[in-house]
């Protein structure tokens, strides 16, 4: 299991795993809160993701905020030999924000390609799934959308202080 290697880097976690600060220089206000240099904190932060003690530091944007309040899974049955090829394709789209491969479930659950597709409305999100479908045409036996019901808060694991 890869942990924080050290107090420091605990420390570090504690101070960002309920987001950067909204301020111009995020790292310079963390290094002002554990008393480091900003060179420290992005030079430690870059360690942990080397030897994945963290995947990845990015926004998570709320859709619903942000006016895409239709958010549909489209889930694909393609290939297994190409899954890497149409993931690849799929995932480069603009309008996918989640593409990735799950195992099949057969015979109830044919679908092995995932993508995530966020839209104003239910139509621009079946619109956006049917350019998938184009991209993918005959190599795609089965696909289907769907549509999320509820906001849940999204959360990766955190150290208790």
């Amino acid at each position: 299991m890869n942990v924080p290697s050290d107090d420091l880097d605990r420390r570090l976690v504690v101070a960002t795993q309920n987001g950067l600060p909204l301020v111009p220089r995020p790292y310079h206000r963390i290094a002002g809160q554990l008393g480091v240099s900003a060179d420290e904190v992005m030079a430690r932060l870059s360690k942990m993701l080397e030897r994945g003690a963290i995947r990845r530091i990015g926004a998570v944007p709320n859709h619903y905020a942000i006016g895409y309040t239709a958010n549909g899974m489209s889930v694909w049955d393609v290939p297994d030999a190409r899954i890497d090829e149409f993931g690849a394709r799929v995932g480069a789209l603009e309008f996918v924000t989640h593409c990735y491969h799950r195992p099949r479930k057969l015979p109830e659950w044919p679908y092995n390609l995932f993508a995530m597709v966020h839209g104003g409305s239910r139509a621009e999100v079946l619109a956006k799934v049917g350019e998938i479908a184009g991209l993918l045409g005959s190599h795609c036996a089965a696909h289907d959308v769907l549509f999320s019901t509820d906001i849940l808060k999204k959360t990766g694991l955190r150290i208790v202080t």
